[in-house]
């Protein structure tokens, strides 16, 4: 019944906002006009209706945010997803959902003690020698604790809220519905995989499990590189709904004041997070898809600062011709060859097949264009800039009936859900560190050198021949191992 009314709740939400917009476009539909505009006609609302337009986005915004918060569980996770990949979404609405970010309230503990008993068989005190019952951190799907083993090492312990997966189960039938609807207004091609996208990331997120061996899989990926740290998993107090990890001493990362305390240049912190992401993203195709403030510490260290990684639930893979496409984009942005920004576009799966590729590519080199008139592209210059110049930068300079054919020819790409997001995040991230610090040159510069030797080895290794099989002197009899052993394939380059 609990899980009924969750559904109503969430049904009624979506379709007030949904409510308000078909009253809104219906008065768009009666009351637009023909004006002609830089020597052409273009169809344009009253200007009070312009108005009511951004009106209507704040109030339906925070009737969003406000619902949000009331549901908790999946539209929480939602909402701070949309807040940073939402770039479909009017920028009220990624403004008010940047809030949910930071604001999730924790749960008494006695309601997460079913927990370690359905998922370990014993009660909290069976495991630990104590555990602080008031919460370090609190999420959407569950909450972090602090905690001693019998022996006395400090571990932080994570515990999946109970009864959560039947609340993303509802939660998810409100959020493919409210997708649909959004469709018949704007045909953007691929709103299924976000959906997925968003499943997939709940699923992985709930698999404490899947997220202790991708930590221990990422640590064997910085091995060589001992200033970036990693918690270690503590296998025998963790299961798919609990998850103990060695407790990692730092301060969070957007900590600048910590910084300037530890003689620490935050200069030095994000460049450092920079490699250390363009390394995931372009080297191993393994990468962080959630790096918020609240993931990164910084230790302080005669060596120099180290940067602490925290959070493995949304770890992601990624294509081959996704990530490669993604490198010659911003091959493209520093050689500002055209040509091969639109190869990029392509190789990634940005072009659908049905759509029209001719205003597509018109649209993407405008917008080049206009970029690479751009001299300081860092994000100080961008939180800096006028509103008037960002909205030119963005327009597309198309008509209404234009920007839905460029809809049309836009596909959304597999895995690119996960890449997006993580790299918005990430710029926000190393803009609260410095905010002067021009990301792309630095990245590039870092993993150039790593991509292009795997690139050559990936060549050196299509081209190899096969080795030839000697001929044998004399028929003889063939035991089965060297049949194996002839049939196997050579080792990898």
């Amino acid at each position: 019944m609990q899980l009924l009314f969750r559904l109503i709740r969430a049904t009624m939400l979506f379709g007030v906002i949904l409510a308000s917009y078909l009253f809104q476009w219906g008065l768009s539909w009666l009351l637009e006009h023909q004006e002609r505009r830089g020597g052409r006609w273009i169809t344009v609302d009253p200007p009070w209706l312009t108005e009511r337009w951004k009106q209507l986005h704040e109030v339906n915004a925070r009737r969003l945010y406000r619902g949000m918060i009331r549901l908790r569980g999946v539209f929480i996770k939602l909402g701070q997803v949309l807040s940073i990949t939402g770039g479909f979404l009017p920028r009220a609405y990624t403004r008010e959902l940047e809030g949910l970010q930071d604001q999730v309230p924790p749960r008494p503990f006695h309601e997460l003690k079913a927990a370690f008993v359905e998922s370990l068989g014993k009660q909290p005190e069976e495991c630990f020698q104590e555990i602080d019952e008031k919460p370090l951190a609190a999420a959407s799907l569950g909450q972090v604790h602090v905690a001693r083993l019998r022996g006395g090492e400090k571990v932080a312990v994570k515990v999946l809220y109970p009864g959560i997966r039947d609340i993303i189960r509802v939660d998810m039938r409100v959020v493919g519905w409210a997708l649909r609807v959004y469709r018949w207004f704007f045909p953007v091609n691929g709103m299924e995989r976000v959906k997925a996208g968003l499943i997939d990331l709940l699923r992985r997120e709930t698999n404490y499990e899947h997220e202790a061996a991708c930590m221990e899989k990422m640590a064997r990926h910085f091995e060589d590189e001992p200033d970036i740290l990693f918690p270690r998993p503590i296998r025998e107090f963790t299961s798919r709904d609990v998850l103990t990890m060695t407790f990692m001493e730092g301060f969070k990362i957007s900590r600048r004041d910590e910084m300037q305390r530890h003689g620490i240049e935050p200069s030095q912190v994000a460049t450092r997070l920079v490699q250390s992401f363009y390394k995931q993203l372009f080297v191993d195709h393994f990468f962080h898809a959630d790096p918020h403030p609240g993931n990164f510490l910084v230790q302080p260290h005669p060596d120099g600062p180290r940067i602490v990684v925290l959070d493995f639930g949304a770890i992601s893979e990624a294509g081959e011709e996704l990530i490669d496409g993604a490198f010659d984009i911003l091959q493209a942005t520093m050689t500002q060859d055209n040509a091969a920004l639109l190869r990029g576009i392509d190789r990634m799966g940005f072009v659908s097949r049905d759509g029209n590729r001719a205003l597509l590519e018109k649209t993407i080199s405008t917008y080049f264009q206009r970029l690479l008139k751009i001299e300081d592209r860092t994000p100080a210059a961008l939180m800096n800039a006028r509103s008037e110049d960002l909205k030119q930068l963005v327009d597309p300079e198309l008509e209404r009936a234009e920007l839905r054919e460029l809809m049309r020819a836009v596909d959304y790409p597999e895995g690119w859900f996960y890449v997006e997001r993580a790299s918005i995040m990430m710029f926000w991230l190393v803009a609260q560190i410095d905010p002067t610090l021009d990301t792309l040159p630095v990245g590039m510069g870092y993993v150039l050198p790593k991509v292009m030797m795997r690139q050559f080895e990936r060549a050196a290794a299509r081209a190899e021949p096969e080795p030839a099989l000697a001929p044998e002197p004399a028929p003889a009899p063939v035991r089965i191992e060297e049949v194996k052993a002839i049939s196997s394939p050579p080792p990898a380059a």
